[in-house]
């Protein structure tokens, strides 16, 4: 018996060892298979979107990534952060892939100098790339000189690299100059980009064992085989921060925390409206100013506040207040300078918020005038202008009756019993009356 229990925990023994060289031997294979880091775009080019490919390229140069693969699909975005990505991607220690993809997906103004800075430029079937034309959106147009020079600028700029990269820098010229745009077969024909992949697995294939040119002049020979795809995960501040860039949230949140704000000033010690539109402000700030802002469209919107609130306090029937929500529409609407609509205010969006915040901050200062205009006429000062009547013969001082109370008056002069009186002051708790004028009766007509 003794010898069967010993003879099953040598055995358990052997199953355990071979599990754990197992493990270990998985384990060891694991970690010398070769990977890809992949690091999908799919959004605006703006300052958000630069820092996560910044951190992603970091990323990708750190954990010994064989290359980093950049599944992009963009509209474009801003011409300053395109600069910066491209520069990220020219200095990567590891070989950038940029992939259009899926099919569908578009590179289209500052994506086509992200996919012509990368070390291999691949599309799906099915995208297109291009249009890449310097954009003043809103603001001031500047002159033909000057846009001339924006565009010269812009070209030399792709052109710096597109013809290191050994691509066609006369057709990528020409997404710029003419803002042509290309199909995924066309871009290869001209040379703007090394090869076309179904999917990511056959983009890997296609590499596998192609020597490039690194930006140092370096030769590199990519060894792909069995190579697994690891994606890089936003993290959270990016997600956020990524959410709160979009210029109609932010102008929500703007609107939404000077409403709390007024609040709070007009119901002292709430605490929570002040501090929850201070953070909403702050947030929509801070939001804003990732994004170029038109500095003629917040002079409108002060306008638009300052006309609001002359219509709640004077009132303009209605004229004031038409300009403001008029003001504040233009205001809203030219905010942002956007080179692509996705990155512009909603014209729905903008006249929604106009109407409502404007119909909201006349009603509700009118209500606080008027309120302040009735604690003037709280307590026995809001007895003067009342009806009043003798209630025994005054001459001059007797007892009047005024809005159901009783009170001590002295006239300016003897009135009988029952006159009518008018209130027209007060000394201490001593009204001071006056006869009023006497209704006359109707005349009759022929």
């Amino acid at each position: 018996m003794i010898q069967r229990v010993n003879g099953f925990a040598v055995r358990a023994g052997w199953v355990a060892a071979a599990l754990f060289v197992a493990f270990g031997l998985g384990s060891a294979a694991s970690a010398q298979q070769p990977f890809v880091d992949k690091f999908v775009l799919s959004d605006t080019i703006q300052p958000v979107t630069a820092g996560e490919l910044d951190r992603a390229i970091a990323h990708a140069n750190a954990d010994g990534a064989r290359a980093l693969l950049i599944e992009l699909d963009t509209p474009g975005g801003l011409l300053d952060s395109t600069h910066t990505m491209v520069s990220a991607i020219l200095n990567s220690k590891v070989p950038v892939i940029v992939y259009v993809a899926p099919d569908g997906a578009r590179a289209g103004s500052a994506g086509f100098f992200l996919l012509e800075s990368a070390d291999i430029a691949a599309m799906a079937p099915g995208t297109n790339a291009g249009a890449a034309h310097p954009v003043i959106e809103l603001g001031p147009q500047p002159d033909a000189t000057m846009s001339q020079k924006i565009e010269n600028d812009t070209e030399a700029f792709l052109r710096s690299y597109v013809t290191k990269r050994n691509r066609n820098a006369v057709a990528a010229e020409d997404a710029v100059h003419t803002s042509h745009s290309y199909t995924a077969q066309e871009a290869l024909d001209k040379h703007l980009i090394d090869l076309i992949a179904g999917n990511e697995w056959q983009l890997l294939a296609q590499l596998d064992g192609r020597e490039i040119t690194r930006w140092d002049g370096s030769k590199l020979t990519l060894r792909l085989t069995g190579a697994r795809i690891e994606t890089i995960k936003p993290a959270l501040r990016d997600e956020l921060l990524g959410w709160l860039v979009n210029p109609n949230i932010a102008l929500l949140f703007l609107v939404g925390g000077a409403l709390l704000i007024y609040l709070e000033f007009n119901a002292p010690g709430t605490i929570v409206p002040g501090a929850l539109g201070t953070l909403m402000v702050l947030l929509a700030i801070f939001g804003l100013n990732l994004l170029p802002i038109n500095y003629t469209a917040v002079l409108l919107l002060v306008a638009a506040l300052v006309l609001l609130l002359l219509e709640a306090k004077f009132g303009g029937h209605g004229a004031l207040a038409i300009a403001g929500i008029v003001c504040l529409t233009f205001g809203t609407l030219t905010l942002v300078n956007a080179p692509v609509p996705e990155l512009a205010i909603n014209p729905w969006v903008a006249l929604a918020v106009s109407a409502a915040f404007g119909s909201i901050t006349v009603f509700l200062v009118r209500l606080a005038v008027r309120a302040r205009r009735m604690k003037s006429r709280l307590g026995p000062s809001a007895l003067v202008g009342s009806r009043a009547q003798a209630m025994e013969p005054m001459n001059p001082e007797g007892h009047v009756l005024v809005e159901g109370e009783i009170w001590q008056a002295v006239a300016s002069e003897a009135v009988p019993a029952g006159a009518p009186l008018r209130v027209v002051g007060l000394d201490q708790y001593l009204l001071r009356v006056e006869p009023a004028e006497p209704q006359r009766p109707p005349q009759a007509t022929v």
